[in-house]
């Protein structure tokens, strides 16, 4: 039986990673996604069980105290959370396994499952690029953007951690070189 492959994709908000990650679930069905758990409210156009699990703090605290996290995060006054028993089942049938999480949860992940990996972390060409996409989303505050902008240098120190750091500037070229990396992987631990 293969053997399953998580792919970590890591970015500030704004990044691109759903971008490159919505690319590759097109060019390949099949793989997995991983669906965290918020507390944070839905933005508009997002769908439950699709985009997030949207659950209330109580519950969240409850699963906290179950292990059901593999990871979990407090981001911005919010919880979010990486559910711990579709990632295992996942590795254990040889499915691929796309997460897409913070630098803390990703890198408690990759010490969980050191081998079952390939990481990347996604960086901007420059920080106005990144700002202006952020703003250009129309679903924060001012003070959000602030908020989201300040973790930035703190995040981007932990790069080096990542097998992979993707310079996101032009998507397609940017999704062919992840998926090259992706199935070279899969080739090896096959």
């Amino acid at each position: 039986m293969r053997q399953g492959l998580l792919i970590i994709f890591v970015s500030f908000s704004g990044g691109g990673k759903s971008t490159i990650i919505r690319a590759l679930k097109e060019k390949h069905p099949e793989w997995l996604f991983s669906i965290s758990c918020t507390t944070r409210s839905p933005r508009k156009n997002e769908i439950e069980g699709k985009h997030y699990y949207y659950i209330d703090r109580s519950a969240f605290e409850k699963k906290i105290d179950e292990n059901a996290f593999i990871e979990y995060e407090h981001v911005h006054h919010d919880l979010y959370g990486t559910p711990r028993e579709p990632l295992e089942k996942a590795v254990k049938d040889g499915h691929v396994y796309i997460l897409d999480i913070d630098v803390k949860g990703a890198l408690r992940v990759l010490k969980e499952y050191p081998e079952q990996n390939i990481s990347f972390f996604i960086d901007v060409p420059d920080m106005k690029v990144l700002e202006k996409r952020l703003r250009d989303r129309g679903t924060e505050t001012e003070e959000h953007i602030q908020k989201r902008l300040s973790r930035i240098p703190e995040e981007r120190k932990e790069k080096e951690k990542f097998d992979h750091v993707i310079i996101n500037d032009t998507l397609n070229d940017v999704v062919d070189n992840v998926e090259t990396l992706i199935m070279n992987k899969l080739e090896a631990i096959q």
